[in-house]
């Protein structure tokens, strides 16, 4: 006789236990045990949360080596009783402890296969039963979990419309759901603004706002209340605010921007903007992708939509100061220039289209689609082609928690026909779609990538830049790890291009999620390791890193409205000297339409306590001494680099805390 002894792992989580039949059955390469009903071996207290039960399952003879372990569920007494099953570990009679992880909510009548944790590819899995399993597994994927057109010329989607209908697996906790409030009505009773939400008044003064924020604010709100009209702290959120992605410098003027020496004149100090330009002192900021388009109506009411151009001049101090603003892109004498030595007034309202613009932009195509359409694409392409045993889903798996949950009730919920942004923002309807287009035409790989990114807009230089500095530390952090795992397993640049299951992976991240255009410069097949290694470095980059930057500080930047504004009531000034302090508040979001995009900003800046921070991996899905040592090297990695940052934001009088790995997730989770 040869004995297994078998312990079975239950989750810790709420209602993780089960009063169900639980069976187990061995499968090895010579044979497969009989399957055993644990239930009759504990009955008195079954598998209840956090538990560790241990049994011996004998058979006539060795298995030989384990295959895959057979997991069954099956109700008791006819109750709904699902279980969460952390995984399993196996004695061998020969003294080998073998790992198979689980970590998923098994049905009350369930079967799941669990292969062992030591990681193989495709080609290494060579046993007949292990590749049956492999099969079979991505079959079942497959079948339920397909792609979808949630828009023409858009990455494609998963087929859900409810996040309910999602397998369990990909569903939030019930910790998760539980504080979770996806409605901007519940998070207006948090703030204590419920009253005001259908307020069609507009505002009397900038300091009646200044009288809602008093029960909510923290020391980033009060810092941007201060400072939000001041041309240098303008300056600074394009280089640390929520969307430090879009500036670049700037080598020539362009022809639809008549910046004259005679408009800047003393704004540089003794030198003129031409050799300025050509030291590399000039900024631009273009948000030519707004061109056209036509405001939403909120509330019954046209907003207005600009497609600005922004000229910043970085000093000798190193600040970085706005020194020029057009509001549409074709010159001409109803759309001037506005420049600071204009009246105050002008020059404000000016400002504020800009963070309007910035609002647009920034949450549709830098958040929506650069972090949670594109991780989407890519955690499906996980799911459909690449096994548990396989080594890049075992990488990956952490890093798409909860991202096709939150992207389902994104799309049903904040960008739908009624969705809250919807209904409270100056981008909606048709015009929301054509900037979601134009914006997916215009990715590309390289500026999903940091460094190629921050080298191609210019920016290697640029003084006070802290999501560069703190981004491109934790690029090479995670392109370590990245690297380690990878050239463990992948030894040639030939087991790369002989790996059937990475390859079906990168063609439908290419097909599905950038629509088959070569041009985008995202890889179409995979040939090197080094492909794969930068591949992988910024599919985890984006998941955690970049989307912590353009997520976390949502209401930090948002919650005083005029920094931020979701909406604008009135056209952007066709000449200047008849804007006053009335025409800027007629123009901002009146008191309803501000307090319902608090909300939601407020919702998305949210921080829950079933959250897992970057590097942290509570699921043992490694088991070999050299992944497990990486892992181990790169969350000592993270917290180095959690020390330098807090040690510099001491220094700093308005600390960039956004990319520093205590507040960054593993995933697009929020």
């Amino acid at each position: 006789m040869a004995s297994y002894t078998v312990m079975v792992h239950t989750g810790s989580r709420p209602f993780s236990g089960t009063t169900s039949y639980v069976y187990v059955q061995l499968r090895g390469a010579d044979a497969e045990s009989q399957e055993e009903n644990l239930h009759k071996r504990f009955f008195s207290h079954g598998f209840c949360n956090g538990s560790v039960r241990t049994f011996t399952l004998e058979s006539k003879s060795s298995l030989g080596e384990l295959i895959y372990l057979n997991l069954r569920t099956k109700a008791f007494l006819g109750l709904d009783n699902h279980w969460f099953c952390d995984r399993i570990t196996v004695k061998t009679p020969e003294g080998e402890d073998i790992l198979f992880p689980c970590y998923r909510w098994l049905g009350c009548d369930e079967t799941v296969v669990l292969r062992p944790a030591k990681a193989s590819l495709v080609f290494q899995d060579t046993n007949p039963i292990a590749q049956k399993a492999r099969t079979s597994q991505l079959e079942g994927r497959q079948k339920l979990i397909r792609w979808s057109v949630y828009a023409e010329s858009l990455p494609r989607a998963i087929n859900y419309e409810s996040p309910l209908l999602l397998p369990e697996e990909l569903r939030f906790s019930f910790s998760k759901k539980t504080e979770f409030s996806y409605t901007a009505g519940k998070q207006l009773i948090s703030l204590k603004l419920n009253g005001l939400s259908g307020n069609r008044d507009s505002w009397e003064s900038i300091d009646q706002l200044h009288q809602i924020l008093c029960d909510i604010t923290n020391t980033t709100i009060e810092y941007v209340e201060d400072h939000w009209d001041e041309d240098e702290f303008f300056g600074y959120q394009f280089l640390n605010g929520l969307n430090p992605m879009l500036i670049q410098r700037c080598s020539e003027l362009p022809e639809n921007f008549p910046v004259t020496e005679e408009m800047v004149k003393g704004l540089l100090g003794e030198y003129t903007l031409e050799a300025e330009i050509a030291k590399g002192n000039i900024f631009l900021c273009d948000y030519k992708m707004l061109d056209g388009l036509v405001g939403n109506v909120v509330a019954g009411r046209q907003q207005y939509l600009t497609a600005p151009l922004v000229l910043l001049y970085c000093n000798p101090q190193g600040k970085m100061l706005p020194i020029a603003i057009q509001l549409g892109q074709t010159p001409g004498p109803e759309n001037p220039i506005f420049l600071p030595s204009d009246p105050k007034h002008d020059w404000l309202l000016a400002k504020i289209f800009v963070r309007a613009a910035e609002f647009s932009v920034q949450e549709l195509d830098f958040h929506l689609l650069r972090t949670h359409l594109l991780f989407e694409v890519i955690t499906m392409a996980t799911f459909r082609n690449l096994p548990s045993p396989h080594p890049l889903f075992k990488l990956l798996i952490p890093h798409t928690r909860y991202t096709l949950h939150i992207n389902i009730l994104a799309r049903s919920q904040l960008i739908s026909d009624d969705g809250s942004i919807t209904l409270n923002a100056g981008i909606g309807g048709k015009s929301l779609d054509k900037l979601l287009q134009r914006a997916t035409s215009s990715l590309t790989y390289s500026s999903l990538c940091l460094p190629d990114d921050i080298s191609e807009r210019g920016l290697e230089d640029v003084p006070n830049y802290y999501y560069r500095d703190d981004g491109r530390e934790l690029w090479n952090i995670i392109h370590k790890y990245a690297e380690g795992v990878v050239q463990h397993y992948y030894t040639s640049d030939e087991h790369v291009q002989k790996d059937t299951e990475l390859q079906s992976w990168i063609r439908e991240i290419f097909t599905s999620g950038f629509l088959g255009r070569s041009s985008t410069g995202i890889p179409e097949c995979f040939h090197t390791v080094s492909d794969v290694v930068k591949f992988v470095t910024m599919a985890i980059f984006t998941a955690s890193a970049q989307h912590a930057a353009v997520n976390n500080g949502q209401f930090d930047f948002g919650g005083w409205m005029p920094n931020y504004p979701t909406a604008l009531r009135k056209p952007p000034p066709k000449e200047k000297g008849q804007t006053t302090m009335n025409t800027i508040l007629e123009t901002l979001p009146d008191i309803g339409t501000t307090v319902n995009g608090m909300a939601v900003l407020s919702l998305l800046s949210k921080t829950f306590t079933d959250q897992y921070l970057l590097g942290h991996f509570p699921e043992d899905l490694f088991d070999e001494e050299v992944p497990c040592k990486l892992v181990a090297d790169f969350q000592k990695d993270l917290r180095e680099l959690s020390d330098v940052i807090e040690e510099r934001n001491k220094k700093l009088e308005f600390p960039y805390t956004y990319l520093n790995p205590k507040n960054v997730e593993n995933s697009v989770a929020i």
